[in-house]
């Protein structure tokens, strides 16, 4: 199966990682550390050489209690950082984490492949975008019926823009840890499979709240293993892109899960 994200086919024969960026001051596990847009730039560039094959940029935290930025307020962080990658990586496509369409047009305009959208009341609009222009989209998605509904909206862009998103080019995400509780989470989890079945599917369960809770670690940065584990569970139920923190220490774990997967096969790492 094949990731559409405008030139870019991606290859989801094996687990895509998606390396995080937050150009933002107060992300939950790392605000302010590459806020700076050279710092952005230059975690970009680590992400790619530790094995991202996708880099994903945020102007604005979603963690709880998070204040709401305005579009102009997200784009003034986020378009000196694009405006040097398209130029410094153009090998790897870029993802833009926003829910606000102005900034997802803009984010386009200068390059950006994929449109990785947070709230669904937003998917109307970021369908619209991705029909006409052919760029990967994330939307958010838990049950059956939610891709009932994604999936009814993909034709209606044809009014618009004249041609309809193709069903490559979308990809589905629970949103673990997005206001939900441990079990909530949990059960989610247990619905990867299902989803899967549906689209493919692009999970963060990295530095979340849940894997502290399973770990009982409640040291900051001391999680590192818990999420590792996290993600190569993740990928054994299925899941198509992971969307982490940690990345050259993801990458190895799934390279090697999936090295013995071959040997002594498992399942869910094709």
């Amino acid at each position: 199966m094949t990731w559409t994200c405008r030139s870019f086919k991606l290859d989801l024969a094996r687990p895509l990682v998606m390396g995080i960026v937050n150009v933002t001051p107060d992300s939950f596990s790392d605000g302010g550390l590459y806020y700076r847009p050279g710092e952005a730039v230059a975690r970009a560039r680590n992400c790619v050489n530790e094995g991202a094959d996708i880099v994903d940029l945020g102007g604005e935290s979603t963690r709880p209690g998070a204040t709401p930025l305005s579009w102009q307020l997200e784009w003034s962080r986020l378009e000196p950082v694009l405006h040097i990658l398209q130029r410094e990586l153009p090998a790897t496509p870029v993802s833009v984490d926003t829910y606000h369409p102005e900034t997802a047009a803009r984010a386009l305009g200068m390059g950006a492949a994929i449109l990785n959208c947070v709230y669904p009341e937003a998917s109307p609009a970021m369908v619209e975008l991705a029909a006409q222009t052919g760029c990967g989209l994330v939307l958010p998605c838990r049950t059956e019926a939610d891709f009932a509904a994604i999936s009814a909206r993909l034709p209606g862009s044809v009014r618009a823009s004249g041609r309809a998103v193709d069903p490559s080019q979308l990809l589905i995400d629970p949103e673990i840890g997005f206001g939900t509780t441990r079990e909530e989470d949990l059960a989610l989890l247990g619905s990867l499979r299902r989803l899967a079945a549906l689209a493919p599917v692009c999970v963060g369960v990295s530095r979340k709240r849940l894997v502290k809770k399973l770990t009982g670690e409640k040291t900051t940065g001391k999680n590192l293993g818990g999420c590792l584990g996290a993600a190569v569970w993740c990928a054994l139920a299925g899941a198509s892109v992971l969307r982490v923190h940690d990345v050259r220490e993801t990458r190895q774990a799934i390279d090697v899960a999936r090295a013995l997967d071959e040997v002594h096969p498992m399942g869910g790492l094709a």
